[in-house]
């Protein structure tokens, strides 16, 4: 047997199919696919009766017989679909501001004759760029401040500066990647490209961004506390191999990913590794500046592009030809570093050299073919961590 409430849902959403709705205020709604027509239909309504309203309040003071009707039927309209779907435990809400008004005009309002607007009457401020009508049950209130936290430098580059703040809603620090003002054309074209690639990724050991700003040609972003060559300077001489290990995986665990998304990085660095830490020595890798990636299907680079990067493999003529094996080479720089705190490659005869020394071998067929080769090596590495040891 159907369900009743279910029916006079299903009735209450198709009233509303067949009327014309301007994009304007389907937009403001599009989250809710049930109840979005409707919401859009009687906001975009009540926003011409008070526009009316308005004018007609300095003008002639009078509002015309049939805009009074349809705007009494429309208030009876909004009280009945708010009743409706709250008996089936929808929750609806209207903006305070509109349900004054709406009580306001109730007072007034009469269906024959025309409708004198009272002397005093204060015009009704009308919301065009958001939603009146609120689902409390599936929404959530955003506390926007008004305050302007100030931004410290915290990075500089030759093509941009990053700065952090503390957002005053959530209490949390973020980090704003800034384009610098004197960068060409092409240069702002892969500062615009880093950011779309970030935001198509979703891994833990990527950095996450959040909003470009196409007016400042600046972007936020998760806020990491230092880079991994800071991280390893500072606690060189107390880092535990179990802890360097792991590090080492996770930053080879990003690599593997991007690689896998079809992406090439092309500036794996020890500046361009993040560390975020957490409370007991915890931490956690993450990616970042991805303003020389490229995709391997993609034509942008040009035969004749400068070579860029701080590790460049020696074996590489331009970056035109650059492939996975060329990346490998500076994977085993920053892997010797995790492990050695040293800006060399490491060459001990030990197992770890081993593996740094087949990541930058001059013959280049002798390199890893792939991350997932790289990652089981470093993963049979022997580890025999002591009590004090720090997670990672």
């Amino acid at each position: 047997m159907p369900d009743p409430t279910e029916l006079m849902l299903d009735d209450l959403s198709q009233k509303y199919e067949g009327m014309e709705v301007s994009n304007a205020f389907l937009r403001l709604y599009e989250n809710d696919s049930r109840f979005g027509r409707a919401f859009a239909s009687i906001h975009q309504r009540l926003n011409g009766h008070f526009e009316s309203i308005n004018d007609r309040a300095e003008t002639t003071q009078h509002y015309w017989a049939d805009p009074s009707r349809e705007m009494i039927a429309l208030t009876k309209e909004v009280q009945e679909l708010v009743q409706s779907l709250g008996s089936a435990g929808i929750s609806v809400n209207l903006l305070d501001s509109y349900s004054a008004a709406i009580e306001d005009c109730r007072s007034w309002l009469v269906p024959s004759g025309g409708s004198s607007v009272p002397d005093g009457f204060e015009q009704i401020h009308i919301v065009k760029y958001a939603p009146v009508l609120f689902r409390p049950d599936v929404e959530i209130k955003l506390v926007k401040s008004k305050t302007k936290p100030r931004l410290q430098l915290i990075g500089e580059g030759s093509y941009a500066k990053v700065f952090s703040y503390t957002d005053p809603d959530y209490g949390i620090k973020v980090a704003v990647k800034r384009a610098n003002k004197d960068l060409d054309d092409r240069d702002l074209h892969r500062f615009r490209q880093e950011f779309d690639i970030l935001k198509r990724l979703s891994f833990p050991y990527i950095v996450e961004v959040y909003q470009y700003d196409e007016a400042r040609n600046e972007y936020r972003m998760e806020f990491c506390d230092s880079t991994l060559r800071e991280y390893i300077r500072r606690r060189n001489n107390k880092l535990h191999f179990s802890s360097r290990k792991r590090i080492a995986l996770q930053f080879l665990y990003g690599i593997n990913y991007i690689h896998t998304a079809g992406l090439l990085h092309r500036d794996v660095s020890l500046q361009n590794v993040l560390v975020k830490t957490f409370h007991g020595g915890a931490v956690l890798v993450k990616l970042s500046d991805f303003g020389l990636a490229k995709d391997r299907n993609s034509q942008f680079t040009r035969t004749k592009t400068e070579m860029r990067g701080t590790i460049r493999d020696p074996l590489l003529a331009n970056f035109k030809n650059y492939a996975v094996r060329n990346e490998i080479h500076s994977i085993g720089w920053v892997l010797s570093y995790i492990f050695s705190g040293k800006e060399a490659l490491t060459s001990q005869g030990d197992a770890l050299s081993r593996i740094v020394q087949r990541c930058a071998a001059h013959n280049i067929s002798h390199r890893y073919q792939n991350v997932r080769e790289l990652i089981a090596d470093v993963e049979r590495l022997e580890t025999t961590p002591p009590p004090t040891d720090a997670p990672a």
